[in-house]
């Protein structure tokens, strides 16, 4: 959430940067600041009436004891309709602040200048791009043939359990997939992330927190008896640890890392694009996550990006760094790289991590701060990256790394698989 003071003193550089993303935020604004200049004429009064309260309740006594009963029944009466006054202020005061929040909450983070101008992922930037596409022999298959033939993934029993979307993993699909959750978290604590293993249902608070809601709750799978929220991300139950929180400067930079599911309910998606592992309603994930101060955030989200590279390059596998549009950009981020991975079988790109700085976008929300120099509370940047989700790597494992007589397994991996080769 952009904080009332960057609308108030920067908006002319807002309102430009906002239009990057299409939107024309002139109403927006003009309801936000005009709500919140009623609410602050509001409270003056508010803060008038309680002093005008309090000094005639000091009358009152001194008329009481000077024999007054008279005159000081008649101020009684004068502050009995000051409290009925300050009570109808303060309702409408909390009115106000509540359209004011929504009004906010509505509002998508500021992009970065670094951001491209843009509509859709077409106009996304190309950053750079590394590694071999492989040739593969004739016979080559889509990795949802090959995890058919080699008994890896059973795509008909997860529609038949739960739906499409929820794949059955076996035998040594089931082992890859546990190889590669305790490499990434294994690099990732090597790389000074401290792991966690948080809740997978998460309270409405933390969904505002972090900026789901209400932006995706539609996306979102909810529990409404319990009024409880499937993580689409770990991002959301562990950047939500420190909500409401006054770090040290010095605990800064604070680095978190986690494996979960993850839940979406990718509503509208449809065809090739959906084809075995392209897209699912439950998915693997290892997620990191970072608290900056605001001047290194930058520098971070640059660290953390090499970080996910690295893991592809030991992987083994062509992939490319996407700087996305302000028309792709998500609504909580100011700058996000997007990796993906080349799919050899399929002969598309596919994406395998998003990596955003949201400077103090989700801090504002969460009320994270932490105490600068001078001692004051100021609101940390907080960053996280996908690092790595699972399918669409276990879909490039399998498909460029295939031959005629099985899949090769990476190097790197096979120290945690137990097996180099899958046939």
């Amino acid at each position: 959430m952009l904080t009332l003071q960057v609308l108030r003193n920067d908006r002319e550089a807002l309102e430009k940067a906002l239009s990057k993303r299409g939107i024309n935020a002139a109403t927006m604004l003009n309801r936000i600041l005009a709500l919140d200049e009623e609410r602050r004429h509001t409270q003056k009064e508010v803060d008038d009436l309680k002093a005008k309260q309090n000094e005639a309740s000091r009358e009152i006594g001194d008329l009481f004891k000077s024999g007054k009963k008279e005159e000081a029944e008649a101020r009684r009466t004068e502050v009995s309709a000051l409290k009925e006054k300050i009570h109808v202020l303060d309702e409408h005061q909390k009115s106000l602040v509540q359209q004011q929040e929504a009004a906010l909450l509505e509002m998508p983070n500021r992009p970065h200048e670094s951001v491209p101008t843009g509509h859709s992922e077409a106009d996304n930037e190309v950053v750079s791009e590394e590694g071999d596409k492989p040739q593969l022999h004739g016979e080559a298959k889509p990795h949802w043939e090959l995890a058919d033939q080699y008994k890896l993934i059973d795509f008909e029993a997860g529609v038949k359990i739960s739906g499409a979307g929820f794949p059955v993993y076996r035998g040594k699909g089931a082992k890859l997939q546990r190889a590669l959750i305790q490499f990434f978290l294994d690099r990732a604590d090597a790389a000074g992330y401290e792991e966690f293993i948080p809740p997978h249902l998460v309270n409405p608070d933390s969904g505002r927190g972090t900026g789901q809601l209400p932006d995706k709750e539609g996306q979102m799978y909810h529990c409404v008896e319990d009024d409880l929220y499937l993580i689409p991300t770990a991002e959301v139950p562990l950047t939500n640890l420190y909500r409401g929180d006054i770090l040290a400067e010095e605990e800064l930079p604070v680095q978190l890392c986690g494996y979960t599911p993850c839940f979406r309910r990718e509503a509208g998606s449809y065809g090739k694009d959906v084809r075995g592992l392209n897209r699912l309603h439950q998915f693997d994930k290892v997620e990191i996550v970072r608290f900056e101060k605001p001047e290194n955030s930058y520098a971070s989200l640059d660290g953390m990006v090499e970080h996910v590279r690295g893991l592809l390059r030991d992987l083994e596998l062509p992939f490319r760094t996407l700087r996305l549009c302000a028309g792709d950009l998500g609504f909580t981020a100011a700058l996000t790289f997007d990796l993906e991975v080349w799919s050899a079988a399929q002969e598309r790109w596919l994406e395998v991590s998003s990596v955003s700085n949201f400077e103090s976008f989700q801090a504002n929300r969460l009320q994270c701060r932490f105490r600068n120099a001078a001692g004051k509370p100021e609101l940390v940047h907080t960053l996280n990256g996908s690092a790595l989700a699972l399918p669409r790597i276990v879909a490039a494992l399998l498909e460029n790394h295939q031959g005629p007589d099985g899949i090769r397994i990476p190097a790197a991996l096979q120290r945690y698989t137990g097996f180099d080769t899958i046939s």
